[in-house]
């Protein structure tokens, strides 16, 4: 699997409230970011919590994107701070102009 995504790159998470488990933090839904580091091809770890198999597990890739405090809680981000999280493929998508 070869990764969509660079260093530099401006990727969005998807705004989805999926049930069951899941990586992606709630309070980072639909928020924009940067991608920092590109970790490699892994098992998803959403899947491994429904019981798959490692060997027959989706791998995706995980990135590392950061987040401008104001971009995750908005009015109530009082520092210019950022926030990083490990993310896998399937929960980004390219940031587009808006």
């Amino acid at each position: 699997m070869t990764e969509r995504f660079r260093p530099g790159d401006r990727v969005r998470t998807r705004a989805k409230n999926p049930e069951g488990h899941t990586r992606l933090p709630r309070y980072l839904c639909n928020c924009a970011g940067t991608i920092e580091a590109v970790h490699g091809t892994y098992p998803l770890p959403d899947h491994r919590a429904l019981g798959v198999s490692l060997e027959s597990c989706k791998k995706e890739t995980l990135y590392t994107v950061v987040f401008d405090s104001h971009e995750v809680w908005r009015e109530r981000a009082n520092e210019p701070l950022t926030v990083s999280a490990d993310l896998w493929d399937s929960y980004l998508e390219p940031e587009r102009a808006r």
